[in-house]
């Protein structure tokens, strides 16, 4: 019996050593993956077999020739079969994403909707009908979706969420009220592989992990996710910074007028009184992003002084959290990723103004190609990356995809 659960454990760790070098230096031969790996080559043999079985490797056709010996058929990842699902609820909107095991997105859904209106039991329930189509379009594909994280706009602990003052929601347990989330609609649809229940985590950190895998590529750098709410998420090393208690980036809650208008969390002057998405929209007089943008092209006085405001109240944080996390680069996403050729010149300008006289260089300021969708990227992101890391449980639950589908 402990011979058996050795040889499970150790065949477990070789699969996820062995995808794990496909992911990093694919596409890659299996003489290079043994040697990189340091396991025989029989074992990678095996463990490659058993990959391309499960669809999540697939042969390249393309002999390598920079070995010796015979040419061997490079091996790199599938995005065929196995997929993740990436789900957010914000406050003004619901949105879905479907991403493969090669990181490509293959699918996005969007519904906007008042969430402030509803109760988390709504919310969830309009939620579940989003995540649904995504994963019945997803099996339309040939694709399993093979696990699930939701982003929501608050802390959170082991689905619990603490506070989400925007949304109106305090001690929420997600975790618990999602339970039959992804179960299939329709009893028509072929059987698939069971999908878990989704992985609940903060909106602003699955952003910064979504510019990190799908966005600049920067490893270190601060993400600033403008919406109604403003979060912050700091990645060090390629790595995300989450603070003892997994509550760190709530740059929104940043105090930068003391005696400024009350905010929803219970204070006075937070950042998000001053550049959030709603305060943003009310100084300008407009009614959505769109407009605002397409007031500032047409150099509108209000819509240009609403966002040097902001941009200014948005300087004064991000100096504070400049000398206490001295982040390389700044990037700016969501909201203020449209708006950011009006917002940064007067973030630019207030940090340089109060950092430059001890500091050598202020960090850059950029913006986010991926804009509102950084964090549903970041939730299917993080699902793959525990997929590649623990594969075992994918290779046998994948081998249950729809009828028909093949490994890209």
């Amino acid at each position: 019996m402990t011979q058996a659960v050795r040889h499970d454990s150790m065949r477990a760790r070789n699969l996820g050593v062995v995808l794990g070098e496909v992911r990093r230096s694919g596409p890659v031969t299996r003489a290079a993956l043994a040697e990189m790996t340091g396991l025989t080559k029989t074992t990678v043999s095996k463990m490659v077999s058993d990959l391309l079985a499960a669809g999540m490797v697939t042969e390249t056709g393309v002999p390598s020739r920079g070995e010796r010996g015979r040419p061997g058929t490079a091996v790199a990842l599938s995005g065929g079969r196995v997929a993740a699902l990436g789900l957010e609820i914000n406050v003004d909107y619901l949105s879905a994403c479907v991403v493969d095991l090669a990181l490509e997105v293959r699918l996005r859904r969007a519904r906007a909707v008042d969430n402030r209106a509803a109760s988390p039991v709504e919310t969830l329930s309009h939620l579940r009908e989003l995540a649904r189509e995504a994963v019945e379009e997803a099996r339309s594909l040939g694709l399993v979706v093979a696990g699930s994280t939701l982003a929501v706009p608050g802390p959170v602990d082991d689905g619990l969420v603490h506070s989400a003052p925007n949304l109106g929601w305090r001690d929420v347990h997600v975790g618990e009220l999602l339970d039959g989330l992804l179960a299939p609609s329709d009893a028509r649809l072929p059987p698939a592989a069971p999908v878990p229940l989704p992985t609940v985590d903060n909106e602003a950190n699955l952003a910064a992990l979504g510019e990190l895998w799908f966005g600049s590529g920067h490893r270190d750098f601060l993400h600033v996710s403008g919406e109604i709410g403003i979060g912050a998420g700091l990645v060090v090393g390629g790595a995300l910074f989450r603070g003892s208690r997994g509550l760190a980036g709530e740059l929104g809650h940043v105090v930068v007028f003391p005696d400024g208008p009350p905010c929803r969390c219970g204070g006075r002057g937070c950042l998000e009184q001053y550049a959030g998405q709603e305060a943003l929209l009310r100084a300008a007089g407009a009614g959505t992003v769109e407009e605002l943008a397409g007031r500032l092209r047409d150099g509108d006085a209000a819509a240009l002084t609403a966002c040097e405001r902001a941009g200014h109240a948005l300087g004064l944080a991000l100096t504070s959290a400049v000398h206490l996390f001295d982040p390389g680069t700044i990037v700016l996403g969501g909201v203020f990723a449209p708006l950011f050729p009006w917002i940064s010149g007067a973030v630019r300008e207030t940090t340089a103004a109060r950092l430059s006289a001890i500091r050598d260089a202020v960090p850059d300021l950029a913006v986010s190609r991926l804009g509102g969708d950084a964090a549903t990227l970041g939730a299917a992101g993080q699902v793959i990356h525990r997929i590649i890391a623990d594969p075992v449980a994918y290779v046998t639950a994948s081998r249950t995809a729809p009828a028909g589908s093949k490994p890209r």
